[in-house]
Order: structure tokens, then C-alpha cells, then sequence
């Protein structure tokens, strides 16, 4: 889709010499274009909450808000949080889960801890998670239980259990325990049930005081304090025990190419970094519209941002 979208900007600007987008700027522009966009389908979604609340809205295929949540949920990622000190746990970020957040929808925690160690071997191929010290049959491990481990830079990985070979040894499904003293915990997913309620820095610290309100295992609540967010009761400190639901933000898309030929460069998608739009194929009149704003401020001709404009007009009168 990115180099469809191409081609139709560079046809337009071309078609009146306004000027040639180069292959860099042309993934800037992308970039905040799809930004925009992206960011709109909240607004639009809830618009169009309170279309409904003010039954104006249709149902079926008229049913537009189900089409705004499935596009959202494209960009739905549960992840395990990575664990700093205490009760404190890193946001989303592309160190720790592989993105940044736009939006932390819900904060999970497993009831209770299966199991936790150190591993001691390794063996199987690197899918056999040893730990001498362990007892995993007595704890109850068992197949379909997953394993939060830490393999590198504090990030959690979670694996599922194949198998319980003896007390001492499970069989996970990736083959990426590949050194020793990996620290580890074993959670039953049926005890992933515990939704932690966000509350602000002074109402915690009301609710602490109280034996009647003081979050709890069963009704937990966290705080946020920039990139940390501190779970309450403070005995949530265990590798993996945090899950968070949340929206992250589409991957900055980048047009790739190898050569030139005859002074144009040749897209190919087969590069490492080559990245497509993340928004849906009804989004590349949209895209188009916000690339030709942008290239037009660029090359200062006016004429360009408003032919920008009006198509971005029309379709948000279409929709």
C-alpha cells in the first residue's frame, strides 16, 4: 500500500511540475500522516458513542462503530510488564515490550504464583527449563501454563509449558533458554483475572490507611508516576505476574528501494526496514490527502495543500 500511495502523490504533484517528493521526506510525511489518522479514529469512535447514545446510529452493516473498534483493536498488544524493584513496573515501551503505548486499556495480575526459581541447565535443544531447587509437580505445573522468563536487557518473554518431564524440568514451546540463572515464574492462565484499578497518587494513599479499602490480591490498584507504575499491595514484585492490555502506536512506515534507474529510485519491499502502512486499505485516499498537505508546505505551492484538503473534506463528508 505504501508505494500505491506513492505513486498517486508523485502523479499529482508531477502532473502540474510542482515538484518531486524524495524518497526520505517522503517517509516523514508517511509517518505523520498515518499519525494523524491514526489518532482521528479515537475522536470518530467516540463521535459516534454518542451518535448512539443519541440513537442516531444504525445497526448491522449501518453498525459504523464496530468498524472503528476493529481497526483499534489491529493495534491491541497484551504483553508482561518488566519488572524494576519492589512493586514497581516499566510502561509499555520498545525496550521492554517491543512498543510504546498509546493508551494502557487494562492492567492484569495473576492471582497466584505456580511456581518461580532460577534456572540451573540447560538441555532439550534449549526448550528444557531446569531448575534443581524446583518442584514442579508438586506446585501443580502443568501443560498450557506459561512461563514468564527474563532472557535479556530485563524483558519478560512468556512461553508455554508442553510438558512436565520430572520435578525439575519443563518442556516450553521456543528453544530460547539457551544459558543459566534465568530468573523465571510459572502462572496458570485460568488466574489471569485480577483487572488492577488505575487511582491517583493522593486517593491511594486514603485508601492504604483503611483495613476496608486497602487494595488487595483480589482487588489490586496501581499508580502511574511517568514510565513506573507501582501496583498496590506492594507483594506484587514477582517476574511476569503484571500483564498490560494496551493500544500502541503503528510502526512508522518507510518506503524502501535498492538503485536508481534513470534517476528514480526502485522500491523494494524485500529490505530489512522496508515497513508498510498499518492502517486499512479504506485509509489510502486519507493518506494521500495528508502526504499532498505536507509535500505541498514543503514545496510552497498552495494549490497542492487544498487540493489536499478537499479530498480530505470529501471523505470525511462520505463517512
Amino acid at each position: 500500500m505504501i508505494n500505491a500511495v506513492r505513486n498517486t502523490v508523485l502523479a499529482i504533484l508531477n502532473k502540474n511540475n510542482y515538484g518531486y517528493i524524495s524518497p526520505s521526506d517522503y517517509n516523514l510525511f508517511a509517518k505523520q500522516a498515518q499519525l494523524d489518522i491514526f489518532d482521528e479514529y479515537f475522536i470518530a469512535y467516540n463521535n459516534q458513542i454518542n451518535k448512539e447514545n443519541g440513537r442516531v446510529s444504525g445497526t448491522g452493516y449501518a453498525d459504523i462503530n464496530k468498524g472503528y473498534e476493529e481497526v483499534i483493536d489491529t493495534f491491541s498488544v497484551t504483553a508482561s510488564l518488566s519488572h524494576s524493584v519492589l512493586s514497581q513496573y516499566s510502561v509499555p515501551t520498545p525496550a521492554t515490550t517491543g512498543s510504546d503505548y498509546y493508551l494502557l486499556n487494562k492492567v492484569l495480575i495473576y492471582s497466584t504464583v505456580t511456581s518461580s526459581g532460577n534456572t540451573t541447565a540447560t538441555g532439550g535443544g534449549n526448550t528444557n527449563l531446569i531448575d534443581a531447587t524446583a518442584t514442579f509437580q508438586a506446585d501443580g505445573v502443568t501443560a498450557g501454563d506459561v512461563v514468564s522468563v527474563i532472557l535479556a536487557n530485563s524483558v519478560v518473554t512468556n512461553l508455554n509449558v508442553v510438558s512436565v518431564t520430572n520435578e525439575t524440568t519443563l518442556v516450553v514451546d521456543v528453544a530460547s533458554l539457551t544459558t543459566t540463572n534465568l530468573p523465571y515464574a510459572v502462572y496458570k492462565k485460568v488466574n489471569l483475572k485480577n483487572e488492577a484499578e488505575q487511582v491517583n497518587h493522593s486517593k491511594i494513599t486514603m485508601l492504604n490507611k483503611s483495613m476496608l479499602t486497602a487494595p488487595n490480591i483480589t482487588f489490586p490498584a496501581y499508580t502511574q508516576e511517568g514510565s513506573v507504575l507501582t501496583l498496590h499491595p506492594d507483594t506484587v514484585s514477582t517476574i511476569g505476574r503484571v500483564v498490560c492490555q494496551y493500544i500502541r502506536y503503528p510502526k512508522d512506515p518507510k518506503w524502501t528501494y535498492i538503485s536508481l534507474t534513470a534517476g528514480e529510485p526502485i522500491f523494494d519491499q524485500s529490505q530489512s526496514d522496508y515497513q508498510d502502512f498499518e492502517l486499512p486499505p479504506d485509509d489510502v485516499n486519507n493518506l494521500v490527502a495528508r502526504i499532498l498537505q505536507y509535500a505541498g508546505m514543503s514545496i510552497r505551492e498552495i494549490a497542492t495543500v487544498q487540493f489536499g484538503q478537499l479530498i480530505e473534506k470529501q471523505e470525511n463528508q462520505e463517512q
